[in-house]
């Protein structure tokens, strides 16, 4: 297998979330896009754009308006620190949505996930009150807080 590619669907807004998109994340880039529809027509909006995002690859498809993003697919982002998650959260919540338990959509309706490391590591303490008062903490927070995490695995 050469290589596992993610196509999101849009119905004619490919182009301007692949710049949104490779404008917040680090190392990513636009590749290519194909200016024609099916028939081979030229297009104002193309009907496919490459792009890399910190250089793992995706297509946006113009694919019309038959299908929508929803929840069942989401894309978690794995930060360092809370910068990072303060970062992402606020790129990608503009024009967007905040949700529950560090879930937000963005303006074009994609899920994503903006998780701190450390809270993934507070949820493996080998402790299972440390690990129920983490969950406890987490679960009425948008924007997760690692500072509160940790803070509530100390109890």
């Amino acid at each position: 297998m050469k290589d596992l590619i993610n196509c999101l669907w849009f119905d004619g807004q490919g182009l301007e979330a692949a710049r949104f998109y490779t404008g917040i994340f680090p190392n990513s880039r636009i590749v290519s896009q194909l200016d024609m529809d099916t028939q081979g027509n030229p297009v104002n909006e193309p009907l496919t754009v490459e792009f890399n995002l910190d250089g793992r690859p995706f297509v946006a498809l113009n694919g019309g308006p038959l299908f929508k993003f929803n929840e069942a697919i989401s894309f978690q982002i794995m930060c360092e620190d809370q910068t990072e998650v303060d970062y992402f959260w606020d790129k990608l919540t503009d024009g967007g949505e905040e949700s529950q338990c560090g879930w937000l959509k963005d303006r074009f309706g994609m899920s994503w996930q903006v998780v701190p490391v450390r809270m993934v590591e507070l949820l493996s303490d080998p402790d299972p009150e440390v690990a129920r008062r983490v969950v406890e903490a987490f679960m009425p927070m948008r924007k997760l807080d690692i500072a509160v995490l940790e803070a509530a695995a100390k109890g």
